[in-house]
């Protein structure tokens, strides 16, 4: 834990957004992952390619991407970035269906929500195109893996 004080609460303790008006854009990135637990059945339509909806990874991986550039519209506080780059890899286990998402900006402040919220919509995509096969299809694990930039530097989550 941190000794800071929360920059997101005001002297009065209301919520706010941080002001990055002053600091200097710098190249940050951030990856983050998740899993979505999939029935054998599930596992199999990916892998043929027969899940009814059509392409599932295809879907998720477009998902992804897309709410890495709009995670300001889901997250109240926030920044409006420059998303720069977005990847969202996906790759089908046994157990189900790992995804990883990395975000790059050269911007005021780091792309942690963004490489998150890829992840967790991401996700979502896939359990919405493959719900109708198995409805036990579940979210698990979604976690920051590192981030490079900025001022407090690099970090990586321990393994």
């Amino acid at each position: 834990m941190s000794d800071q004080p929360f920059t997101h609460l005001d002297s009065a303790g209301q919520a706010r957004m941080v002001d990055v008006t002053a600091k200097t854009p710098t190249v940050r990135e951030a990856t983050a992952a998740g899993f979505v637990r999939c029935s054998p059945v599930i596992i199999d339509a990916l892998r043929s390619g027969s899940a009814p909806k059509g392409d599932v990874l295809a879907v998720a991986r477009i998902a992804g991407i897309q709410a890495a550039k709009r995670t300001a519209e889901l997250l109240p506080l926030a920044h409006i970035i420059g998303v720069h780059g977005a990847t969202v890899d996906l790759e089908v286990t046994d157990d189900g269906v790992g995804v990883v998402a990395i975000v790059r900006t050269a911007d005021r402040t780091g792309v942690e929500m963004e490489a998150m919220t890829a992840v967790a919509v991401a996700a979502l995509a896939i359990v919405d195109m493959v719900k109708g096969i198995d409805k036990s299809v579940q979210i698990e694990n979604v976690r920051l893996l590192a981030k490079s930039g900025g001022r407090s530097g690099d970090w990586h989550r321990p393994e």
